[in-house]
């Protein structure tokens, strides 16, 4: 079999693999791919799809966009600095799983707001337009109405009566 220009993939694969201590087994059990299948992608021989990559990647532990570029299928001199900040956030081993998908949300949801493009997944990513999950407004709260604006007044205060109390409505004490 010819080998075709993903060499550099498979080296880089190979080597997270080894500085992650696992077997070539071990990692395809992980990622859920056949286990001559990553041999033959280690070996330069065969160029793996993007959900395959992506799989390897959490296996690994890595940066998926990382992958990508060194698959060829994110440009890398356009992408590096994007690339770059979510290895970072993906690598640091302070954050939760959680935690990093809600940071890299946000950065993605700067990203569309000053009118960068997004990563492979963008249409599959699982956020609204506003970088926040689907059905989740727990990072930017809801949109206001058209004609409404996005910060809200404080609340008024409350009128007073001649005896010095609250004119609303009282609250059982306790």
């Amino acid at each position: 079999m010819a080998s075709l220009n993903v060499g550099n993939l498979g080296e880089y694969l190979r080597e997270q693999r080894r500085t992650a201590q696992l077997s070539l087994r071990q990692l395809a059990d992980a990622a859920g791919v056949s286990n001559p299948y990553l041999s033959q992608i280690e070996r330069g021989l065969r160029k793996p799809s993007a959900e395959v990559l992506q799989q390897v990647a959490k296996a690994l532990r890595i940066s998926a966009e990382t992958l990508y570029v060194r698959a060829g299928i994110l440009d890398a001199d356009r992408d590096r600095d994007e690339v770059e900040t979510r290895a970072v956030l993906l690598a640091d081993p302070t954050l939760t799983e959680r935690q990093k998908q809600v940071l890299l949300q946000i950065y993605e949801s700067f990203r569309k707001e000053n009118g960068f493009g997004t990563g492979p997944d963008d249409a599959q990513d699982g956020t609204g337009d506003d970088g926040a999950p689907d059905g989740d407004t727990s990072i930017r709260g809801p949109r206001p109405a058209d004609g409404e604006d996005a910060v809200r007044p404080a609340a008024a205060p409350r009128a007073r009566t001649a005896g010095g109390g609250d004119a609303g409505p009282r609250q059982p004490a306790g």
